[in-house]
């Protein structure tokens, strides 16, 4: 059951990584359409800001081909992290899953044109090998017993998280990537660790399924997750949502599992278990903060330096 959901981890993270790009992709595509709508005096107006959210554009995102095979993939990475789930202990699972980060780096350099410089590799391989050394440390044990009201708990935290993210995505302008990539890892680690603790799998009930309150986290924050996570691609840098995303994504469901389900570090590996998350979150901030606050959707953003430090100016330290 440990190889099966190693293999699974793996798959997911491939399956989440193509699906993020495509998705960025469609929602380049819906805010070249509406710009090129407005300026010929088509659905929208001369002037307007094309890129920002609201739900007609985030709605036609969702239409697009692009978008649409992107969301298969997702359905793909959602069976293969809930195998993870169930098999590995969060630390683990969460750990090998958000590998999707390169992924989506790598796919974003050929379907996108974004070019990676020195600093967004080494940041980007910073919370890869952080994240193995979280793998790396975690003992292979899975406990999913739990009381019913941790069940009835996550599924409040679920529709608080929503409420939040829902609300903030359309009120916080530009900064609403940050928001919206942050929540969704939340959601999506809710999702990780609802998988783990869910009734009725074993033996197979689908009555108690239905009824357990971790099932309707699972279908809730997957809804929720998911349309954030496409409003923070129309109006932020691709590798910057999955780096937020990344972190919360795994740091939670890990945090969860060492409280609550009895996850653990092997003996005499917890200091390197804490390095890896120090580390992780370090380098998912920095791949953040490096990658352009918005998404250059149509071609025009000059092109960026190289160099460590933030910004577009001409660096003496370039690549």
């Amino acid at each position: 059951m440990f190889a099966i959901g190693v293999i699974a981890a793996a798959m997911a993270a491939v399956a989440y990584g193509v699906s993020t790009v495509l998705r960025a992709l469609g929602a380049r595509r819906v805010a070249v359409e509406m710009r090129e709508n407005a300026d010929s005096g088509g659905p929208g107006s001369p002037g307007q800001d094309t890129t920002a959210p609201s739900v007609t554009s985030t709605m036609s995102t969702i239409a697009d081909p692009a978008f649409i095979l992107g969301t298969l993939m997702v359905v793909v990475g959602f069976g293969g992290g809930a195998l993870a789930a169930r098999f590995l202990p969060l630390f683990l699972a969460q750990s090998i899953v958000a590998a999707n980060l390169v992924v989506t780096a790598l796919l974003g350099t050929l379907l996108l044109n974004i070019m990676l410089h020195t600093r967004d590799w080494v940041a980007i391989w910073l919370v890869v090998l952080s994240l193995f050394l979280l793998g790396v440390s975690s003992a292979q044990h899975a406990e999913d017993s739990v009381d019913r009201g941790f069940h009835w708990g996550l599924l409040g935290a679920t529709l608080v998280v929503s409420a939040v993210a829902l609300i903030g995505v359309y009120t916080l302008g530009k900064y609403a990537a940050v928001l919206g990539g942050a929540a969704a890892g939340l959601l999506f680690g809710i999702i990780a660790i609802a998988v783990r603790v869910l009734d009725g799998v074993s033996p197979f009930n689908v009555v108690t399924l239905l009824s357990d309150p971790a099932a309707w986290s699972i279908a809730v924050a997957g809804a929720v997750g998911f349309y954030v996570q496409t409003v923070a691609l129309q109006v932020g840098a691709v590798n910057g949502v999955t780096a937020l995303l990344v972190v919360c994504e795994t740091a939670g469901p890990s945090l969860i599992g060492v409280l609550f389900l009895d996850d653990s570090a092997r003996p005499g590996l917890a200091w390197l278990a804490f390095v890896g998350f120090i580390g992780a979150v370090v380098g998912a901030v920095l791949v953040a903060w490096y990658s352009t606050g918005d998404p250059d959707h149509f071609g025009e953003a000059p092109p960026e330096k190289g160099g460590w430090r933030r910004g577009r100016e001409e660096l003496s330290d370039a690549d």
